[in-house]
């Protein structure tokens, strides 16, 4: 995998954890803020190439990772806009609130999702939906693998060469790309995020919700029935 210059605007938990699995693999990373201060510290932490105010970020990088939370996401993104043209933006945001039954959607559903919001509002960048599903804790880890299996990390966007770099960005830091179509699909990852959210918080295991059709004695293709 070649090395890919990335930008990334946020300094919290996911900016620092997906920032550092990104120099680990061999990727240039530049971090920015809206406190340049914080950018500067968090690149110094991480071994980031630098830090600073949100346009250098853009301005140096190929891919833009917004790792700001959901309900300001397109605030941040659209004074970049001009910057941002051409630029994969990759949209790990998960749109939650406290809800009466646990977390809940902050978007309408359907087809609205914080990726078709920033795609609004920088509509010349090519949006990717990807990273949101896992806990920042996980790409702190080496190579994420369970089970004797590297993790799967989905993705959806509509532009194939800017699929192809996430493929190739997951791969390189060893985990298994899962494309899952164009960007209308993106509002579902958000809301299995949202669910996965909720199974853990209650105690239970969300992975044991999604077992392989194929692990079941017996099983067939529901297609094969048809």
């Amino acid at each position: 995998m070649r090395t890919i210059r990335i930008g990334i605007l946020g300094t919290g938990a996911m900016a620092a954890a997906l920032g550092g699995a990104w120099v680990r693999a061999g990727h240039e990373v530049t971090v920015g803020g809206r406190d340049p201060e914080a950018a500067r510290r968090l690149a110094a932490r991480i071994g980031a190439t630098g830090g600073g105010d949100p346009a250098a970020a853009v301005r140096s990088a190929e891919a833009v990772l917004v790792a700001v939370p959901a309900g300001v996401a397109a605030a941040v993104v659209e004074p970049l806009a001009a910057d941002l043209a051409g630029r994969v933006l990759l949209d790990c945001t998960v749109p939650m609130a406290p809800g009466p039954d646990g977390p809940a959607l902050t978007t309408a559903g359907g087809g609205d999702s914080v990726a078709r919001r920033l795609a609004a509002a920088a509509p010349a960048a090519r949006v990717v939906k990807a990273f949101g599903i896992c806990h920042e804790s996980i790409w702190t880890m080496p190579r994420p693998g369970f089970e004797g299996a590297p993790l799967g990390v989905p993705y959806c966007g509509d532009d194939p060469d800017a699929a192809a770099l996430v493929a190739g960005l997951v791969d390189s830091m060893g985990c298994v790309p899962v494309h899952c179509g164009g960007l209308d699909r993106a509002a579902l990852l958000e809301a299995t995020a949202v669910f996965a959210i909720g199974v853990w918080r209650a105690g239970g295991e969300a992975r044991h919700v999604f077992p392989s059709p194929a692990l079941a004695p017996g099983a067939v293709d529901d297609d094969e029935e048809e």
